[in-house]
């Protein structure tokens, strides 16, 4: 079933390449890329090079097949927002029925050769991944729960269980515990975002938490999941992933994270209008150099196994 707003947005012009690499999601794609390699090198195996780097490049195929998926189903909420109304679909320089094709193309060419290169373990997860985040996600959740975001935040959190199942064809305690802390950080992440951007879900009638339970108790959410974090990411440094760069990180970064969602909790709308959500939007911030700094500091951990061998 196609949505109505994609079914009646009139295309205005020949799109380039650049308008379809837009419906892969990049910025998206090239976090589940870095989190998936995270995953498959802090693995207790040697990586064959055409392996590991075939299955990154079906992942990210597999990552950018749901992004178009997702483009072409909320065509008609994204034409409301400003975060996403200069979207390919929602702008008309795709249509909707590419914007599936491709989705539908790529999800099916991914899985096939993630499964060739790595498994039928790592290609049926891979599959399920795009599945949940197209249909559960995109299609239900999205629209239906103001808890959408949490149940959803699975999808976002498979990609280091894909990277090492990929190489070692079993699943461990590790990247359960990366899956866990993406998993956690999603919700504080894009509430902090719906705070300030609530008048745009409420008009696009997305029941993000601050427009359905108010903003009050996506604050005290936004703590408790913020808590969660710390100890799961905590959690990693009794495993072997967690060596002495990513031991400093976590700590300081779970500090500077904690900090500020203690600030946003404390917060009310008045004082936040005021000043135009100026700690929503750091928590914000802080969020997107969270994740990086602990998947980098994984990483860093992880590089001296790898090239010794």
């Amino acid at each position: 079933m196609t949505p109505d707003y994609a079914a009646h947005r009139p295309f205005t012009e020949e799109p380039l390449i650049s308008d379809y690499f837009a419906l892969l999601k990049p910025r998206v794609m090239s976090l589940v890329v870095f989190t998936a390699l995270v995953g498959m090198l802090c693995a207790p195996v040697a990586v064959n090079p055409v392996i590991g780097f075939a299955s990154l490049l079906c992942i990210a195929v597999g990552a950018g097949a749901s992004g178009a998926l997702n483009m072409w189903w909320d065509a008609d909420i994204d034409a409301k927002m400003q975060r996403t109304a200069k979207r390919p679909v929602p702008d008309g320089r795709v249509t909707a029925q590419d914007a599936l094709n491709i989705g539908l193309g790529l999800s099916v060419l991914s899985v096939a050769m993630l499964t060739v290169f790595a498994g039928v373990f790592a290609g049926l997860l891979l599959a399920f991944t795009i599945w949940f985040y197209a249909v559960p996600y995109t299609m239900w959740l999205k629209r239906s729960t103001p808890q959408n975001i949490v149940i959803g935040g699975a999808a976002g959190a498979f990609p280091p269980l894909v990277g090492w199942v990929s190489v070692t064809g079993t699943v461990a305690i590790e990247p359960l515990l990366m899956f866990a802390v993406i998993f956690l950080w999603t919700p504080p992440h894009f509430w902090a975002l719906a705070l300030w951007r609530r008048s745009e879900y409420a008009i696009a009638e997305v029941p993000m938490l601050p427009v359905v339970a108010g903003t009050t108790a996506t604050r005290k959410q936004i703590f408790v999941y913020s808590i969660l974090l710390a100890l799961s990411s905590l959690g990693l440094l009794f495993t072997s992933a967690g060596g002495p760069f990513y031991a400093v990180t976590a700590v300081v970064m779970n500090i500077w994270f904690m900090k500020w969602a203690w600030v946003v909790w404390q917060r009310d709308d008045a004082i936040a209008e005021e000043d135009n959500f100026a700690a929503e939007k750091k928590l914000f911030g802080v969020s997107l150099h969270y994740l990086a700094a602990i998947f980098s500091a994984l990483l860093l951990d992880a590089l001296p196994g790898v090239l010794i061998g």
